[in-house]
């Protein structure tokens, strides 16, 4: 009997203010370091909606026209999905503020290899800065190790 595999569909989305880039410091156990914000897509919702309702939560802006640039899925060992859409905006309105999540703060872009990333967020760079590249893949082993990483 074949596994039914199941996804987790999430977005992320890197806002641009110029050479400036929004990130957040993130706090949590499992995932912890700098990223762009984003989160679940909730059940109805559309994957763009999803965007906005998203950074606007984490960081007090309402993104306009966040554009699809990639698309990251890492594949896990019991054949279940996580699918996370990747987005850019430059046009966004609001007051930045922080949130539980961890803290929110404009960067320059040439200084993110240097940050501490959440884990594979160097290698997910190139989705969202070359245009050659709209594909991450990730596996991992049974004890959680990078297995597998392409970029397509």
């Amino acid at each position: 009997m074949a596994v039914k595999a199941l996804a987790e569909l999430t977005v992320m989305c890197m806002v641009c203010d110029g050479s400036k880039v929004l990130v957040q410091n993130r706090v949590d156990h499992e995932w912890p370091g700098i990223t762009f914000p984003g989160g679940h897509v909730e059940p109805g919702e559309a994957f763009t909606e999803a965007v906005v309702r998203e950074v606007f939560e984490e960081t007090g802006l309402t993104v306009c026209g966040p554009q699809l640039c990639g698309v990251k899925q890492r594949a896990d060992q019991d054949g279940s999905r996580l699918i996370v859409l990747l987005y850019q905006c430059s046009r966004f309105s609001g007051e930045l503020h922080s949130c539980d999540e961890g803290e929110n703060l404009w960067v320059e872009r040439q200084a993110l290899p240097a940050m501490k990333l959440a884990d594979t967020m160097e290698q997910l760079l190139p989705v969202f800065f070359d245009e050659q590249y709209s594909e991450f893949y990730l596996t991992r082993d049974e004890n959680g190790q990078v297995k597998e990483l392409k970029l397509f």
